[in-house]
C-alpha cells in the first residue's frame, strides 16, 4: 500500500487555512504546504517579529497569507484574534488547525492566571475554537485539527486541580495532562458536532518524534545544560519537520478521514512514519471525562461552548 505524502494533498484553491504557532516548525511547515497547495493561509503567532518572518517566507512561495496576531496565553488575546478571523474571512473558515504549544515549562502562569501548559496548549485553543465556530459552520467539509502528542499517554486530567494550585507541580506531568485534554477536546468536539448535525469534521494528529524548536524552547526555559544537551539528542533521533508534518497535513485535507480520529506516524509506536491511524489510551477514549472537561473548559475560560 502507497504511503500518503504531501504529494497526495489536493487543490485547496478557495480554501482558507488557520494555522496557529505558524510562526516555526510544525506550524509554519503546515502554512507553506497547504499555501503552496492554493490556500489562502492565515499565520496565527504570539511573536509580530517572528511571525513577520515566517509571513515573508510563505508569500515568497507565491502563496496567499496574511499575518494574525495570536497569544493561546490571553485569552483576551483569544477573543481578538478570533474576531479579526471573522471579519477578514467574512465568516467563511475551511480549516482550523490547533497547532501551537509549549512543552515541558517551569511553573508558570497565563495572562487569566492558568497554569502555563494547560492555559495555552489547552484552553486557549479551545476557546479559539468555540470563537470561530460560526465561521466554520458555514463552510462544507470544514475542519478542525487539534495537534496532541505521545505524552498524552502520561497524562492525566485532575479536575480538582488543573491548574497545580495544590498539587506539586511536574512540568511534564503538566505537558502530558494538556495533550491529554488536547485529544478530549478534539474528540467531544466530534461527538457534539455530529449531534448539531454540523458538517464539521474534528480530529486529531501528532507528529511522533521530530525535530522542531519546541524541544530547544524547552531547554531554553530551563536553563539546563543537561537538559540541552538531552534536547540535542532528541533532535538526532528524530524525524524532520516536513515528515513530522505530515499527520496534521492529512487530518486537514484527506477525503478519508474520520470525525474524531486519530493520525499519527505508522512507525514503531508512532515515533516516526508516514500519517495513519494512531493508538491512544483508555482515558482518550473517556467519554465521561471529555464531557466533564468540555464543561470544565466553559466554566474556565468564560466562552460559550459551539456546539451547545
Amino acid at each position: 500500500m502507497a504511503k500518503w505524502t504531501e504529494a497526495d494533498i489536493p487543490d485547496q484553491t478557495g480554501r482558507t487555512v488557520l494555522v496557529t504557532g505558524a510562526n516555526s516548525g510544525l506550524g509554519l511547515r503546515t502554512a507553506e504546504v497547504l499555501g503552496a497547495r492554493g490556500a489562502r493561509v492565515l499565520l496565527a503567532c504570539r511573536s509580530p517579529e517572528r511571525g513577520q518572518r515566517a509571513l515573508e517566507r510563505v508569500l515568497a512561495a507565491g502563496a496567499k497569507a496574511e499575518l494574525v496576531r495570536l497569544d493561546l496565553a490571553d485569552l483576551s488575546s483569544v477573543r481578538e484574534a478570533a474576531a479579526s478571523v471573522r471579519e477578514r474571512t467574512d465568516d467563511a473558515l475551511d480549516v482550523l488547525v490547533n497547532n501551537a504549544g509549549v512543552m515541558a515549562v517551569p511553573l508558570g502562569r497565563t495572562a487569566d492566571g492558568f497554569e502555563r501548559q494547560f492555559g495555552t496548549n489547552h484552553l486557549g485553543h479551545a476557546a479559539l475554537t468555540w470563537l470561530l465556530m460560526p465561521a466554520l459552520r458555514t463552510r462544507p467539509g470544514a475542519r478542525v485539527v487539534t495537534v496532541s502528542s505521545l505524552a498524552h499517554q502520561t497524562g492525566s486530567i485532575d479536575f480538582a486541580d488543573p491548574d497545580y494550585e495544590v498539587r506539586r507541580y511536574s512540568a511534564w506531568g503538566a505537558y502530558g495532562q494538556s495533550k491529554l485534554a488536547n485529544l478530549l477536546f478534539s474528540r467531544e468536539l466530534a461527538r457534539r458536532a455530529a449531534l448539531a448535525r454540523l458538517d464539521v469534521t474534528s480530529v486529531a494528529a501528532h507528529p511522533g518524534i521530530t525535530a522542531t524548536e519546541l524541544s530547544a524552547n524547552t531547554a531554553r526555559s530551563r536553563g539546563n545544560a543537561l537538559f540541552g544537551l538531552g534536547a540535542k539528542v532528541f533532535n538526532l533521533v528524530s524525524q524532520s519537520t516536513d515528515q513530522g508534518t505530515l499527520p496534521q497535513l492529512y487530518a486537514a485535507t484527506a477525503p478519508d478521514v474520520e470525525p474524531g480520529g486519530y493520525y499519527g506516524p505508522d512507525g514503531f509506536r508512532g515515533l516516526r512514519g508516514h500519517p495513519a491511524p494512531s493508538g491512544s489510551t483508555a482515558a482518550a477514549r473517556d467519554e465521561l471525562a471529555a464531557s466533564r472537561l468540555w464543561d470544565l473548559t466553559a466554566e474556565l475560560t468564560g466562552v460559550e461552548p459551539d456546539p451547545a
